[in-house]
C-alpha cells in the first residue's frame, strides 16, 4: 500500500466519522438514549456506592458508569448503524464499492464511541451536581490524551463486534449477548481484581479495561500512561483482527447471499 493510498484510506476514515458523528448528534433518539439511560444507570450505581460514604469510590463509580455508557452506545449505535444500512438496501451497494469494507465500518464505531462521550460527561456533571460529588481532574493534559486512546479502543472492540453484524442480520439481539459481559470483564463497575481468577487474563486483553484506568488515573491521581499505552497498542491489534474478520464476514455473507434479508 502507497503512501498516496494511505492517505486516501485515512481522509476516507475521517470524513466518515464526522459524517457519522454530525447524523448521529443530531438524532434525538440517539441523543436521548445516550443521555437519559446512563443517567438513570449512574443512579442506581451512586446510590449503591454512597452506602460506603467514600467520595472516591464515588468518583470510581461515576467514571464507571460513564464508560460503561460509552461502552453501550458504541455497541447498540454500531448494530444499528448496520441495521439500518441493511434495511435501506445500502449495506450490499458498500459492500460492493471498490474501498474496503472494513474502512466503511471504521468511521460508524469511532462515531459511536465518540459520542458516546456525551453519557461520560453526563455522568460526572450528575454526579456533582445532584451527589456533590468532588470531582477533581489530577492530570488535565493526560485526561486529553486518555479520552481520545479510550475512544480508539471501544470503536475497534466495535468494529469487530460489526464484522459479525455483517455476516449476522439479527444485530439487535447480538448487541444485547455481548452488552454486559464485556463490561463486567472491563472492570468497569466491578474491580477486575473482584472477578474470579479464570477470568482476569480476558480482562486485560479488552481494551475498555486499559481505557477506563487511564481515564480514572488522570481525573482521580495515579499514573495513567501506561495503561494509556496498552489501550493504544491493544486497540491496534483489534484493529488489525477487525480487517480479517470484516474480509472473512463478508466473504461467507456474499457466498450465502445473505446480505440483502432483514
Amino acid at each position: 500500500m502507497n503512501a498516496s493510498l494511505v492517505v486516501r484510506r485515512l481522509r476516507l476514515v475521517g470524513r466518515g466519522w464526522l459524517v457519522h458523528v454530525k447524523h448521529m448528534s443530531s438524532s434525538g433518539v440517539f441523543l436521548v438514549f445516550s443521555l437519559i439511560g446512563p443517567i438513570v444507570f449512574a443512579t442506581i450505581t451512586f446510590y449503591l456506592f454512597r452506602a460506603g460514604d467514600q467520595p472516591r469510590t464515588l468518583v470510581y463509580a461515576a467514571i464507571g458508569a460513564g464508560m460503561q455508557a460509552m461502552w453501550t452506545t458504541t455497541l447498540i449505535g454500531s448494530g444499528q448503524s448496520l441495521t439500518l444500512l441493511r434495511a435501506m438496501g445500502l449495506l450490499e451497494l458498500l459492500v460492493a464499492a471498490p474501498v474496503p469494507l472494513g474502512f466503511v465500518l471504521a468511521p460508524v464505531t469511532l462515531a459511536t464511541a465518540t459520542v458516546g462521550l456525551y453519557a461520560l460527561v453526563a455522568t460526572l456533571t450528575w454526579g456533582v451536581v445532584l451527589f456533590g460529588i468532588p470531582v477533581h481532574v489530577a492530570h488535565p493534559l493526560l485526561l486529553v490524551v486518555a479520552l481520545p486512546v479510550s475512544v480508539f479502543g471501544l470503536g475497534m472492540v466495535g468494529m469487530v463486534l460489526g464484522s459479525v453484524f455483517v455476516r449476522f442480520r439479527y444485530a439487535n439481539a447480538l448487541t444485547n449477548l455481548f452488552d454486559y459481559p464485556i463490561w463486567l470483564l472491563c472492570g468497569l463497575l466491578v474491580p477486575v481484581g473482584l472477578l474470579p481468577a479464570p477470568l482476569r487474563p480476558l480482562s486485560w486483553l479488552l481494551p475498555p479495561t486499559w481505557g477506563a484506568q487511564a481515564i480514572r488515573d488522570s481525573i482521580i491521581g495515579g499514573a495513567p500512561l501506561p495503561a494509556v499505552g496498552v489501550c493504544l497498542a491493544l486497540g491496534a491489534g483489534y484493529l488489525g483482527l477487525s480487517l480479517f474478520t470484516v474480509r472473512t464476514f463478508e466473504r461467507l455473507a456474499r457466498n450465502s447471499a445473505s446480505l440483502a434479508l432483514t
